[in-house]
């Protein structure tokens, strides 16, 4: 299966997206041995993420629990429907108290750094990644039965 990505970005006053969807297939929660390889997928994510900026003088972006919550959320929906889409990002505005927010969604990419590399290569996720207006990220992956990533960036400013 080839991998796919969808981005979306917002403000108070735009939004913007993309639809793709995937194929539908059985899914369950990841079981506790891949725990370990979700939380290490997220970080690489985070961590790749924030070198980005960094190659384009940009600040790092800084950990959001809130965040990092409604970007687990979102690749737990996305991976029960087998389906890439959006969630609320007015919701993320109201509950995590950001102004800015946005959201990259992807799966197919079978590590952190490759799904970095492919939001790189595509000019919207690459423009959510090296927002200016951004200065919190939340990232969350989980893995279906097949093995499949399933990963999720918000992006959000205080």
């Amino acid at each position: 299966m080839t991998p796919r990505l969808r981005h979306l970005g917002v403000s108070l006053l735009l939004a913007a997206g993309l639809l793709v969807s995937a194929p539908s297939s059985a899914v369950s929660a990841p079981s506790s041995a891949d725990v370990g390889s979700t939380n290490a997928y997220s970080r690489t994510a985070f961590t790749l993420s924030n070198r980005a900026r960094a190659d384009h003088d940009l600040p790092t972006l800084r950990g959001n629990a809130c965040l990092r919550k409604a970007a687990l959320r979102q690749a737990k929906k996305i991976r029960r429907d087998q389906e890439l889409s959006h969630q609320d990002l007015g919701r993320i505005q109201r509950d995590c108290s950001v102004g800015y927010v946005g959201e990259n969604v992807a799966y197919g990419y079978p590590t952190g750094r490759s799904v970095v590399e492919g939001w790189m290569s595509s000019p919207g996720h690459r423009a959510n990644i090296l927002g200016e207006n951004y200065t919190h990220l939340g990232v969350a992956a989980v893995k279906d039965t097949e093995g499949r990533w399933w990963a999720v960036q918000v992006f959000g400013s205080r």
